[in-house]
């Protein structure tokens, strides 16, 4: 199992993991996703890292089916700006592969940011972090457990 299924077993969470013979010409790992377990493209959400103006990670989860603001996200952090982090940071920091990474059971915890049209839905899927590998939780138990803030980015 990955950390993402080991923290949602020693918290009590109730989940489904969900999985797809990943391609691995596929970069849209997301969407490949919505595509393989036949979802709704605004109930799956992608996990990024993302890096401040200040030199912090951030974690940020929206809908596969969006891009990110990236001046939005900014504010929502209370930063100057935010870019995607380099791919040896974003695996240092989580533990995780690019296309596998999960917002639960990362090696550090890191300020997590989800989009607030999570809260539209009781649950929603997110990488249980491997490529091929999703999870379904109650929206609730990700900001729970994430300890994250909602906002539109």
């Amino acid at each position: 199992m990955t950390p993402a299924i080991d923290l949602l077993k020693k918290s009590k969470i109730s989940f489904d993991v969900l999985s797809y013979e990943h391609d691995a010409s596929n970069s849209h790992y997301g969407l490949e996703a919505v595509e393989k377990l036949k979802l709704n493209s605004h109930q799956v959400f992608k996990t990024l890292v993302l890096e401040t103006h200040e030199g912090e990670l951030i974690v940020a989860v929206t809908p596969v089916s969006q891009q990110i603001h990236l001046k939005q996200l900014a504010k929502l952090a209370s930063s100057k700006k935010v870019a995607m982090a380099a791919a040896q940071k974003v695996q240092a920091s989580t533990g995780y592969i690019l296309g596998g990474v999960s917002p639960l059971g990362q090696k550090k915890r890191l300020a997590t940011y989800i989009h607030g049209s999570a809260s539209q839905f009781e649950h929603v899927y997110v990488s249980a972090g491997k490529r091929g590998l999703e999870v379904k939780l109650m929206t609730t138990d990700l900001i729970t457990l994430t300890g994250a803030k909602l906002g539109i980015f």
